[in-house]
């Protein structure tokens, strides 16, 4: 969603490759751990966001899933999808405000969560508890997730009093202690002791945080856009800062070369040794070498060629496989018809190509 308001892009081509037809929902649905479901945006404020379920193994595809089973719209701006405890997805729907369950094998209802403001992400500390993150609130929601209901909040009123958002996006948790990027007009990463449910420091890292993943030798990746021109918060050089959370002290930060680039979607690879992200602009702008990019947590230096030309092609979403490393990168298209999905082994060779929903935009693995 936030591509959209700032990007209004609509830019690329149709893949040249084969597309498959998006079938009907199969009669005995996939139970096997193998499953990726695609989250496709939708329009802002045209509620026509939708959930896409791909079958590797057998190589099929069904769109509409919720719909489908349930005979409800998914609602206005999936967000994202996270599995809890195996059986349970739970699907962030970010401008009606609500998170639907479903069971992951069967598509059917199971529960919503209500009385959010914008959620972004839902995060499990334990079987019974959840953080929810918030694109306008000025808190993070607390969850029962036996009752589906909320139960408290994290407030965020005394961070960055300059700006009014206050807002959280992703999360990663490291001991008793959540860290959590607050992305708009802002530069921080809050820690909150996950006993006590409150912030009790932060870490400056570059403009714009977006994105972050914890490394197998525990270390915290932060991926920072840096802004865009005209912004209110101003423009920096975009970076990616490495955080030993025990510490909290910041290791190395790799600077970008190009003020204009917007690199996003940090991700990891299965082995946790590898960095993915997007290389591309906000802004529309001209990059020399944009697309999907993997660099060793080992570097010290930020790579120069992307595994993944973008080529003809307006990267949107980018989700690593935690079984087998295969990189899923989405193409929204014009942001008005039905998106695409390119699935890439992790040489950056091309595997597979899908017909999406309407803007892809997240991915989540069984």
């Amino acid at each position: 969603m936030k591509k959209i308001t700032l990007l209004l892009i609509s830019i690329s081509l149709l893949l040249s490759s084969c597309i498959k037809n998006p079938g009907p929902l199969p009669e005995i649905p996939d139970q096997e751990n193998n499953g990726v479901f695609i989250v496709n945006e939708g329009n802002f404020s045209y509620g026509n966001s939708s959930l896409t379920y791909y079958n590797p193994i057998n190589d099929s595809m069904y769109n509409n899933v919720f719909y489908n089973t349930n005979g409800l719209p998914l609602g206005d701006v999936a967000t994202s999808m996270t599995i809890h405890q195996d059986s349970l997805g739970y699907i962030v729907v970010n401008n009606s405000g609500k998170i639907y369950v479903i069971n992951v094998n069967t598509f059917k209802y199971v529960g919503k969560i209500t009385n959010l403001v914008s959620p972004r992400h839902i995060y499990f500390l334990s079987a019974t508890k959840a953080y929810v993150t918030d694109l306008y609130s000025k808190a993070i929601f607390i969850v029962n997730t036996e009752t589906n209901q909320v139960t408290g909040q994290i407030s965020l009123d005394n961070h960055n009093p300059d700006f009014s958002q206050h807002n959280s996006e992703q999360m990663v948790f490291y001991n008793n202690e959540a860290f959590v990027n607050s992305w708009s007009y802002d530069d921080k990463v809050m820690v909150i002791d996950t006993q006590t449910d409150e912030v009790i420091d932060s870490i400056t890292v570059a403009k714009q945080p977006n994105s972050m993943v914890l490394d197998k030798n525990n270390k915290l990746w932060v991926l920072s856009d840096g802004g865009w021109s005209g912004s209110p918060y101003g423009q920096a050089m975009p970076a990616l800062t490495r955080i030993d959370p025990a510490t909290r002290e910041v290791e190395q930060v790799l600077d970008f070369s190009d003020i204009n680039a917007s690199p996003d979607h940090l991700s990891l690879n299965a082995a946790g040794d590898t960095l993915f992200y997007l290389y591309t602009s906000y802004s529309a702008g001209s990059l020399i070498n944009p697309g999907v990019y993997a660099m060793p947590v080992n570097s010290t230096s930020l790579p120069t060629i992307p595994v993944v030309s973008s080529g003809t092609h307006s990267f949107y979403g980018l989700g690593i496989n935690p079984h087998n490393s295969h990189i899923y990168v989405s193409d929204a298209l014009d942001y008005q018809q039905n998106g695409k999905v390119l699935i890439y082994l992790p040489d950056g060779e091309i595997s597979d190509s899908l017909t999406a929903g309407i803007i892809p935009g997240s991915f989540c693995f069984k």
